[in-house]
């Protein structure tokens, strides 16, 4: 009988061999990638003994229409109780209408770290000459910075409110019609968030960290960011970790913690990707050097994410692409995301073996050159077949 994964009292997950995990199909091309994807996992499971019991829960479109709601509660509920989930793309209207879901699960969840582990996978088609330099893990905080949505609308009460006590205790002269937006960034999300990428870089093996940051302009917020970073280093991974500065760039046998500015960082991750290993960020830098770097390696629709409370042992992984509705039905698009996201669920659950033969699947699938469209485009003598034709492909694979 399939089984609750669940959190024991030294905070590692228990995994049974038959866990329940609820899943969201998600909004658009979501009716096309989650079978397929559905399909592989499946397949890398089963090889290894394991078997998994996917339970259906609704969020965005197909929920309203079910019930009235984007994000109904029992979503929610099924995430709290069963730790571990994955879902498609969700519809994010541009402008007014309703709240961000992807945004919503991450804070009602607590979910802080937005992992994005981005690599070249041999055979992709890349826009530069050297992509398999890239291999990168990103930790992007979740909670605050802009994405907090603490924002007012020009010309409302609320804004004009706003406008006048910032005047009045700061100064700050805004002008009318301005939409105000308030970025938090704190100490203790701040260093929740670098704790955990430090822990994972030392953990893995991996040769440095780097916290991206526009600590020269945003001082006290990114520069805040920055200067908590290195305390942390110091109060807590001493032995473990240590400064640029402390060592003048020569860490010996420690994780070596470094910053760069974040419009430098676009640049270097391109010019010198093999400096760049785990990356630390804030929200917004870690959304625009996300899918700066996965267009490096194949593009958004084979870039995974996850979004994970190390803590509470809550875990929530997603394609990280748009939901592409005039593409919905038509068996089309790429499921490599959420494929991976998958991946990224398994070496979550320590399921490491099922995660490896579905990578190297994925990889001979395409180094055959059997490919959906966007690659196929990009290359000579691809096969281009189906969404679920190139799942069923990894499947012959594994």
């Amino acid at each position: 009988m399939a089984q609750k994964i669940t959190m024991s009292s030294d905070g590692t997950l228990q995994v049974p061999d038959d866990p329940i995990i609820p899943y969201i199909e998600g909004d658009g091309t979501g009716i096309d990638i989650w079978p397929a994807a559905q399909l592989v996992l499946d397949a890398g499971a089963t090889k290894h003994g394991k078997h998994i019991e996917w339970k259906e829960v609704l969020a965005g479109e197909k929920a309203f229409k079910a019930t009235g709601s984007w994000l109904p509660e029992e979503t929610v509920q099924a995430f709290r109780d069963y730790l571990i989930g994955i879902k498609g793309p969700l519809t994010t209207p541009v402008g007014g209408g309703i709240r961000s879901l992807n945004v919503a699960l991450r804070q009602v969840l607590d979910l802080y770290v937005c992992l994005r582990p981005v690599r070249w996978f041999q055979g992709v088609p890349s826009p530069v000459r050297h992509p398999e330099l890239v291999d990168m893990v990103i930790f992007r905080e979740n909670t605050e910075d802009v994405y907090a949505g603490l924002e007012v609308q020009a010309g409302t009460p609320d804004a004009d409110k706003l406008a006048a006590f910032l005047r009045d205790s700061f100064g700050w002269d805004l002008g009318p019609m301005t939409g105000i937006g308030i970025k938090p960034v704190s100490e203790a999300k701040s260093k929740r968030l670098i704790r955990a990428a430090l822990e994972y870089a030392i953990r893995r093996g991996r040769k440095s960290l780097t916290m991206v940051h526009k600590g020269n302009i945003q001082k006290f917020t990114e520069g805040a960011f920055r200067a908590w970073g290195y305390e942390l280093v110091k109060e807590e991974f001493a032995g473990k970790a240590v400064g640029w500065d402390d060592c003048q760039g020569d860490p010996g046998d420690r994780l070596l913690v470094k910053d760069v500015i974040a419009d430098n960082a676009l640049q270097q991750v391109l010019l010198r990707p093999a400096e760049l290993d785990v990356i630390a960020t804030t929200n917004l830098n870690g959304d625009y050097l996300s899918d700066a770097l996965a267009a490096q390696v194949g593009g958004i629709g084979i870039a995974p994410g996850g979004n994970i409370n190390y803590v509470t042992g809550h875990g929530v992984f997603e394609a990280t692409h748009g939901t592409a509705p005039k593409y919905a039905g038509q068996d089309k698009v790429n499921p490599g995301s959420v494929i991976l996201s998958g991946v990224m669920m398994f070496e979550h659950l320590g399921w490491d073996e099922a995660a490896g033969d579905i990578v190297r699947a994925l990889e001979a699938t395409i180094a055959d050159k059997i490919v959906t469209y966007d690659f196929a485009r990009l290359m000579d003598g691809a096969h281009e077949v189906r969404c679920s034709e190139f799942a069923k492909a990894i499947v012959e694979r594994i």
